[in-house]
C-alpha cells in the first residue's frame, strides 16, 4: 500500500512536516510504502478558471502541480497536511484543490483512495480547515480516515504532546488498514460531479 503525505505548508521544516512525518513513520511500520511531498519551494499556480480541462482533460498551466497530481493518483492513500493561515488552509492547498477539477475522468480521479488530514494552528481557524478538507474528500469520492489537529508553536512542542503523537501514530496505521480493504464506490457513482447547490438542475 502506497501512502503519500502532502504538506501544503510553504515551510520545509515546520509543524505540518513534523506531523506528517510521525504519521508516515507509523504507516511504514504497519507495512505501507510511504512518501512525503512538500510544496515548499514548488511553483503551484492558482486555477485561472479557463475551463479548458473540461475538453482536454488536462490543465494548461505549466508548473509543479502535475507532478504532485501524478503522485497523488499513484497512491492508495493520502494524508493532506496544512497549517492554518488567516482562519483557513494555505493558498497552496486551495490552489491544488481548485486545480484538481481537471481530474474528473473515470481513469484520472481521486476516487476510492483513503484520505486523512493533519493540521496545525496557532489560534483560530482549525474548524474551517477540517470542514473544507472533509468536503473535498467526500466530493472526490475518497474514503475518509482520521483527522489530527494540534495547536503548535514549533515542531519541538509536538514531542511534548503524547496524545497528539498517539493520534498521529493511529492515523498512520489506520491509513494502511483502510487501504488494504480495497474500498470501491459503485462504478456508476464515480468520475462525475456531486450536487453543488440550488443551481443544479
Amino acid at each position: 500500500m502506497k501512502i503519500l503525505g502532502v504538506s501544503f505548508s510553504p515551510r520545509a521544516k515546520g509543524n505540518t512536516i513534523a506531523m506528517l512525518t510521525k504519521a508516515l513513520e507509523a504507516a511504514r511500520g504497519a507495512g505501507g510504502e510511504v512518501e512525503l511531498y512538500s510544496i515548499a519551494g514548488k511553483n503551484i499556480q492558482p486555477c485561472d478558471g479557463c475551463w479548458g480541462c473540461m475538453k482536454s482533460g488536462k490543465c494548461h498551466i505549466k508548473d509543479d502541480a502535475p507532478e504532485l497530481f501524478d503522485k497523488m493518483l499513484a497512491a492508495d492513500g493520502l494524508i493532506l497536511g496544512t497549517p492554518v493561515y488567516f482562519w483557513g488552509m494555505t493558498a497552496q492547498a486551495k490552489a491544488v484543490i481548485d486545480r484538481s477539477i481537471s481530474l474528473r475522468g473515470t481513469e484520472h480521479n481521486y476516487n476510492n483512495r483513503v484520505c486523512g488530514v493533519v493540521s496545525s494552528c496557532g489560534s483560530l481557524g482549525m474548524g474551517s480547515v477540517l470542514k473544507d478538507l472533509t468536503y473535498f474528500i467526500v466530493q472526490r469520492r475518497m474514503l475518509p480516515a482520521n483527522q489530527v489537529s494540534a495547536y503548535l508553536g514549533s515542531p519541538e512542542e509536538l514531542e511534548k504532546m503524547p496524545k497528539c503523537l498517539k493520534a498521529l501514530e493511529d492515523l498512520g496505521k489506520q491509513m494502511v488498514a483502510l487501504a488494504r480493504m480495497n474500498f470501491k464506490y459503485p462504478a456508476e457513482f464515480v468520475g462525475g460531479p456531486g450536487s453543488f447547490g440550488t443551481h443544479t438542475k
